[in-house]
């Protein structure tokens, strides 16, 4: 019995240490699981919801989802939640911010080194991309997010986006409207949308009042979006959410 208790503590320090090991390998900016989001403050978004992207099956699947809305409504905790499952079920995340991915590239293309710099984003399984749209980019961000996203999508690889910005502002933010709906349309093909409509933390929570609320649209996107600026699907996926 000891010795079962021994090997089981010891299973159990190792794998603890894998996890520690490959969530500072992640660069996630804080570490927050999906426990730790609170789901009361929700009116339609549930655990449930999201499982089949705390799953193994998100990363065997090659899925892909964006997380859309306005600053503050658990975008970001979400994406971190759902990196840090894949961790914990076996594979490799990357956490990055939109704005640090394109920088990288972008110096790594004018010094001949874009091949190899892509390695970093395309070979983790999973790859969070934060706050796209949220900074001003150079104008190679359409170019160089594309690559990342292309290689991934052929490899069926998952990517979690995080963005402030309706989608059919894309093309204004990575200033090339055909490479923003390519990118979209690979995304998008593979994930959701998910809309946040109202603040996760407020000022009147933090105060102590728990009477906020907070709600949140799924939406599946069953056919690719069409070029930018023309309607289809996505221009009437952006005009239900702005209802």
């Amino acid at each position: 019995m000891l010795k079962r208790l021994l090997v089981a503590e010891e299973v159990a320090h190792r794998e603890q240490t894998r996890l520690q090991r490959l969530a500072r390998r992640a660069r996630f900016p804080y570490l927050k699981t999906i426990n730790d989001f609170d789901f009361t403050l929700q009116s339609n978004l549930r655990a449930a919801l999201l499982g089949s992207y705390l799953s193994p099956d998100f990363v065997t699947e090659g899925r892909s989802l964006i997380l859309h809305g306005k600053t503050g409504r658990g975008k970001t905790h979400l994406a971190v939640a759902i990196g840090y499952r894949a961790i914990q079920n076996g594979f490799h995340a990357l956490f990055t911010t939109a704005a640090h991915l394109i920088e990288d590239l972008s110096n790594a293309g004018r010094h001949g080194r874009l091949h190899g710099a892509l390695e970093t984003y395309t070979h983790p399984h999973v790859l969070v991309i934060d706050e796209v749209g949220y900074l001003s980019y150079g104008p190679e961000a359409a170019n160089v997010l594309y690559h990342v996203v292309n290689d991934r999508h052929l490899r069926k690889r998952p990517m979690v986006f995080t963005t402030n910005k309706p989608l059919n502002d894309w093309g204004r933010v990575l200033h090339d409207p055909d490479l923003a709906a390519a990118i979209l349309d690979r995304v998008l093909e593979r994930g959701p949308l998910y809309h946040p409509r109202r603040a996760v933390r407020t000022v009147q929570e933090l105060l102590g009042h728990r009477d906020v609320t907070t709600t949140m649209i799924y939406t599946h996107v069953l056919q690719r979006p069409g070029g930018l600026g023309v309607r289809s699907p996505l221009d009437r996926l952006e005009k239900d959410n702005e209802r």
